[in-house]
C-alpha cells in the first residue's frame, strides 16, 4: 500500500518498459491508485497518496461544478466536449462554437492559447486553406467555452473567469475537493491558462469512481454518461481513450498531460496514474493493466483483443510491456 502523504509527489515505482528485440530500451516509474466502488482504496503502486496536479484528467469534475453553477447545455454532446481534450476536429469545433453561440459569445472570448487542431488531417485541411491558429482549435476550448457559458448563465465577470478568486474558480476548486474527498494542496496555472488542484492519485481515482456509480439524475452521472456516450468528443477518432470506452461498455477514460490517467466503471471501482517522467505512452497501458489485475474491471471476450491492443501497443517495432 501507498506510504503515508508527503507535501509533495515522492515519485513511484518501475511499472512499465519498451522492449526490441527481447531487449529493454526503456523503463518508465510511475504510482497507481486503485479503489471499489465504494471509493475506498484497495491497491497501490509507489507513491499514491501525495499530491499530484491532475491537468486536464480533472476536466469531468469541473464539468459537474459546471453544471452545479446552473449551465444548461443543450445536449449531451456540449456536456461532452466541456470534459475533453480534443484535437480540433470539424465535430469538436462544432460543439466548442454551439455553446459561445449559445452563451452569445464568440472565439474572441476564450483565454486559451490559439492553437492549430491537434489532429493531423484537421490541421493540414486548415493550412490548406489558409487558416491560421484559433483558440476554438485549443484541446482545452471545449472546458474553456462551457466555462464562459456557466458566467454568462450567473452574470459573473467573462474577462476574468481564469482567475483564482472568480466565483466559478472558487466552486470548482470546492466540488474537487468534494468528490476526491481531501483538501487541494496546492494550486497552479494549467497550461491552457485556468487553475489546477494538486490532489492524491487516491483521491483522483476515488472522484472517477463517484462519477460512475453516481444516480441518474445527478450532475456527476451526467457528466460521466455524456462522455461514454461521445467517446470520440472526449479526444479525438481513433485516440487512446476513444478507443477504450468504444471497447469497454461502460468505462470512463480520461488523460491528463505529464503521464496521469484516470479510469473507473460501475461496479469495478476505477484506476488512477501518474507516469513519472510524463509519459502519456505508458500511462493509459498501466492503467488498464491495473484495473484488470488489481481492480475490479473484467473485459468481455469481444473487447479483450481491443484492450490487449491497448494495454501491449507498439511502440515502431518495439512493445511496450507493463510491470505491474
Amino acid at each position: 500500500m501507498s506510504p503515508e502523504p508527503s507535501a509533495v509527489y515522492r515519485g513511484g515505482d518501475p511499472v512499465a518498459e519498451v522492449l526490441r528485440s527481447g531487449f529493454a530500451e526503456s523503463f518508465h516509474r510511475g504510482s497507481v491508485a486503485v479503489v471499489d466502488s465504494t471509493g475506498a482504496p484497495v491497491a497501490s503502486v509507489g507513491d499514491a497518496a501525495s499530491p499530484v496536479f491532475p491537468r486536464s484528467a480533472v476536466k469531468p469534475v469541473l464539468a459537474v461544478a459546471m453544471l452545479r453553477a446552473g449551465w444548461k447545455p443543450a445536449n449531451s454532446a456540449q456536456l461532452a466536449i466541456s470534459s475533453a481534450s480534443h484535437h480540433g476536429e470539424p465535430i469538436h469545433l462544432e460543439q466548442v462554437e454551439a455553446i459561445l453561440a449559445g452563451a452569445g459569445l464568440g472565439d474572441d472570448a476564450l483565454q486559451c492559447p490559439p492553437d492549430l487542431p491537434g489532429d493531423p488531417a484537421s490541421r493540414r485541411a486548415v493550412i490548406a486553406a489558409g487558416g491560421e491558429a484559433r483558440r476554438a482549435y485549443m484541446t482545452c476550448s471545449g472546458k474553456h467555452s462551457a466555462m464562459l457559458a456557466t458566467c454568462v448563465a450567473n452574470g459573473w465577470d467573462t474577462a476574468t473567469y481564469r482567475e483564482f478568486d472568480h466565483p466559478l474558480q472558487k466552486l470548482a476548486a470546492s466540488v474537487v475537493e468534494e468528490l476526491t474527498g481531501e483538501p487541494i494542496a496546492a494550486t497552479g496555472v494549467d497550461g491552457c491558462g485556468v487553475p489546477v488542484f494538486a490532489v492524491s492519485l487516491t483521491g483522483l481515482a476515488r472522484a472517477s469512481s463517484r462519477l460512475v456509480e453516481a444516480a441518474e439524475g445527478t450532475e456527476e452521472r451526467a457528466v460521466a454518461d455524456a462522455m461514454r456516450a461521445h467517446p470520440r468528443l472526449v479526444e479525438g477518432t481513433g485516440r487512446t481513450d476513444a478507443r477504450a470506452m468504444e471497447a469497454v461498455p461502460g468505462l470512463l477514460a480520461k488523460f491528463g498531460a505529464e503521464g496521469v490517467h484516470l479510469l473507473a466503471a460501475p461496479g469495478a471501482g476505477a484506476v488512477a496514474v501518474k507516469i513519472d517522467d510524463g509519459a502519456g505512452r505508458a500511462s493509459m497501458p498501466v492503467a488498464l493493466r491495473a484495473f484488470t489485475t488489481l481492480g475490479g474491471l473484467t473485459v468481455p471476450e469481444s473487447a479483450k483483443r481491443a484492450v490487449e491492443d491497448l494495454i501491449r501497443p507498439d511502440m515502431w517495432g518495439g512493445r511496450l510491456r507493463t510491470l505491474l
